[in-house]
């Protein structure tokens, strides 16, 4: 951020979330911290003066895993997820690409086959035609695959020989990571800088503060990343803790700017691409997925970061792929010892399929997991992706949020987005209300996970919480209904809440009508 707050100011008249005083209706700002918080009645003056209408203040929302060129392509571009089948999607292909050049490379996301009565994707031949001809790169909803046609596939040499490769156009595992980066080479600089802002700016609108991005090789290049960081540091919108998932690239990433080299670093791929690596085999198919790491490599490159100073971590769905993550963690360990090793806050992505001895490990070796709730509203259940990938035993033990939070697991809670939109307060009602109750926390137990354990997973130990001398981060919600323990009960049929604004240490980075000064 490079402004900085110039007077006082203070907002009253509405309902302050702080456990510095549950009477709290006004909160005082001065620069970037808050300076005094309680009732209207005893609110110093101020030069400057907002009037909250009731409105609901609460610390600002903290996304614990964001792809924000992905997003923002989506959000600018072709939006597959409402796609109802192949034909639907062909459509769709059809009608954006009459609205783009010839030569252009044609992106979309958010295909999701499991709920269409043909549970396919489309052919690359059927792309070939709906596209007009024009190179087309269609990801899944989990970004671990997608259709291609015919000529992105001729665009990659060698593609054939890949591991993942289909000649039908679904390309999955290092094939996949082939596509996507030529179909992602037609992207200009400013087109990336346009999508990181839209993503950004929306992130700004739902209350979000700051996000984590997670980059790396075969999720999105090096200037991506970096120019994502320099977008941050010079205009309004949410901070970005960046996250580069390479190997052994502990160097290079604090050389990126990155706060951790984690993030995707790929220990498997996605269960709705078949490529999450399981013990069990898939329902639906004869095969486990996919492992990308042993446990050697996951000790090799954990030992490094615990001798730069700097955090690890990895993307691991299934149990076969955590349980090689936590036997690199032991590993680990015995090289450069317990307490070094936790002091770290090392990280796991999704962690989906666990059972009590994986989780043992995560409460030994200090591991934050970092889940996105969402995953079990999309796709949890008895009849959902999961059961049919799974079957419903496997389906309703995973993303065990209960099991987690119960033993003291950190959790750091965000949306994958753009896998699931960017949505804090829809995430936190998914993780009161999991599919399995037993898996179910608590709306406060949801809100802390997704405002102050993503800031402690970054460190940063002040955060996420509103108290007099903290940071001045919060947002300002309009919300119906009564607020039990202060926070909306976000039951199954109440509205969401309204973001009017958004602070980040003073400074406003989002702001919609309603409030008065």
């Amino acid at each position: 951020m490079t402004a900085t707050p110039s007077t006082a100011i203070l907002y009253r008249g509405g309902r302050v979330y702080s456990p510095a005083d549950p009477r709290a209706t006004a909160l005082l700002v001065d620069g970037d911290r808050v300076a005094w918080l309680g009732p209207d009645d005893e609110a110093p003056q101020a030069p400057d003066v907002v009037d909250l209408h009731g409105a609901l203040v609460t610390p600002a929302f903290v996304d614990a895993h964001v792809h924000a060129t992905d997003t923002g392509v989506t959000l600018l571009g072709l939006d597959l997820s409402g796609a109802r089948s192949v034909t639907d999607l062909l459509d769709r292909v059809a009608g954006y690409g009459a609205t783009l050049p010839p030569d252009a490379t044609l992106l979309g996301h958010g295909w999701d086959e499991t709920g269409w009565p043909e549970r396919r994707p489309p052919t690359a031949t059927e792309l070939d035609q709906a596209g007009g001809g024009r190179k087309v790169y269609l990801s899944r909803i989990d970004v671990h695959s997608a259709a291609c046609s015919t000529g992105l596939m001729a665009a990659v040499p060698g593609l054939a020989g890949i591991e993942g490769h289909r000649p039908d156009g679904w390309q999955r595992v290092m094939a996949h990571h082939a596509v996507r980066a030529a179909a992602y080479a037609s992207i200009t600089p400013p087109q990336r800088r346009d999508a990181q802002r839209a993503t950004l700016t929306r992130a700004a609108a739902r209350g979000v503060a700051a996000v984590h991005e997670c980059g790396g090789p075969g999720t999105s290049a090096e200037e991506d990343f970096t120019g994502l960081l320099a977008l941050a540091a010079t205009e309004p919108l949410p901070e970005v803790y960046g996250y580069w998932g390479e190997l052994n690239a502990v160097e290079k990433a604090r050389e990126l700017g990155a706060i951790g080299a984690g993030g995707d670093l790929y220990a498997d791929g996605a269960l709705g691409s078949q490529t999450a690596c399981l013990t069990q085999p898939y329902r639906d198919t004869d095969g486990q997925g996919h492992a990308y790491l042993d446990a050697d490599q996951v000790a090799e490159h954990l030992v490094a970061c615990v001798n730069h100073g700097l955090q690890g971590g990895f993307h691991a769905i299934g149990d076969a792929a955590i349980g090689t993550v936590v036997r690199g963690f032991a590993k680990a360990a015995d090289k450069v010892g317990l307490e070094r090793l936790r002091a770290g806050r090392h990280r796991v992505e999704h962690a989906e399929i666990l059972d009590r001895e994986l989780i043992r490990g995560f409460v030994e070796f200090g591991i934050v997991a970092s889940m996105q709730p969402g995953f079990d509203r999309l796709w949890g259940g008895t009849t959902g992706m999961y059961a049919l990938r799974l079957g419903v035993e496997r389906a309703l033990a995973s993303n065990p949020f209960g099991s987690l939070a119960g033993v003291g697991v950190p959790l750091a809670f965000g949306s994958d987005s753009p896998v699931t939109p960017i949505d804090p307060w829809g995430s936190v009602r998914a993780a009161a209300r999991h599919h399995n109750p037993h898996q179910r926390i608590t709306v406060r137990a949801a809100f802390a996970a997704h405002t102050r354990g993503g800031w402690r997973a970054v460190h940063r130990d002040d955060e996420g919480v509103l108290v007099p001398g903290g940071p001045a981060t919060f947002a300002v919600w309009h919300t119906t209904g009564e607020l039990p323990g202060g926070l909306p009960a976000l039951g199954g049929e109440d509205p969401l809440p309204a973001c009017v604004r958004t602070v980040l240490r003073g400074i406003t980075i989002h702001e919609q009508g309603g409030m008065t000064t």
